[in-house]
């Protein structure tokens, strides 16, 4: 704990949508929330609403190595240890493209930003938690329904996706020894700028378009709270949190 006595968390992605909701679920149960993203004036609006909570703005690309480390650094040097990162920040990609016709250079951002930026920030945070006093801390992963099956033309996003069930099943197995936790959340269809399209038609697997039921991504916060509360002896290791009638179950 820092010297104030709070926990201490890393919110990546935390200028809007579910990065936001859950930043301020964090700074509302008392938590120290560091919250990072590529653009400052949304960290800022994020700290804003958190009132007199302890929330820092922190403007990192989570993709760039150089950011990262910065970001963590910070953390430390601000507070003295760091006990849960959230790895939120993440990109749909080009919406609607078929496979065949995305480019190289959108399949690389969303495999930079979705699966890269992930795995810099956990090993990051893995760094912290296993050489702090008292050892170890938590990790929680954005996955989405997507780790699980695709929605036509996403296949950038499904893969980085399935892959960071991947990374977080190693990272449950390496921390281990050192009392670093790992879980992640699968999310479907929490209402936030990125899923506006839901409510207006979005392609189904039988190539028709149909609107979809979106959920409060302060639903999603909730669940995230509880799991970054437990203690490090105890671990959700998978959450499905989605709108109950969304076309998962069953889908296609």
């Amino acid at each position: 704990m820092s010297a104030r006595g709070n926990k201490i968390a890393v919110v990546t992605g935390a200028g809007s949508g579910i990065g936001r909701s859950v930043a301020l679920a964090l700074a509302g149960a008392g938590w120290s929330v560091a919250v990072a993203g590529r653009r400052t004036e949304p960290l800022e609006e994020t700290a804003a609403a958190g009132g007199t909570a302890d929330v820092l703005p922190v403007r990192a690309d989570v993709a760039d190595p150089a950011d990262v480390t910065a970001l963590f650094e910070t953390v430390r040097a601000r507070y003295g240890r760091l006990d849960l990162l959230f790895n939120n920040a993440g990109t749909f990609g080009p919406a609607g493209v078929p496979l065949e016709d995305i480019a190289h250079e959108d399949w690389r951002r969303v495999v930079d930003v979705n699966l890269t930026g992930s795995f810099l920030c956990a090993q990051a945070a893995f760094r912290v938690m296993k050489e702090q006093d008292p050892q170890g801390g938590r990790i929680i992963n954005n996955g989405s329904i997507s780790a699980h099956v695709p929605r036509p033309h996403s296949i950038a996003y499904t893969a980085t996706k399935h892959a960071m069930t991947g990374l977080t099943k190693s990272l449950s197995l390496d921390g281990r020894p050192y009392r670093i936790a790992c879980g992640q959340i699968d999310i479907g269809n929490a209402a936030t700028d990125m899923t506006a399209r839901m409510q207006t038609g979005i392609l189904q697997a039988n190539g028709q378009l149909a609107v979809e039921p979106v959920m409060d991504a302060a639903d999603v916060a909730r669940t995230v709270l509880h799991m970054a509360e437990l203690p490090l002896e105890a671990n959700v290791q998978f959450a499905t949190v989605m709108a109950t009638a969304m076309p998962y179950i069953g889908r296609g």
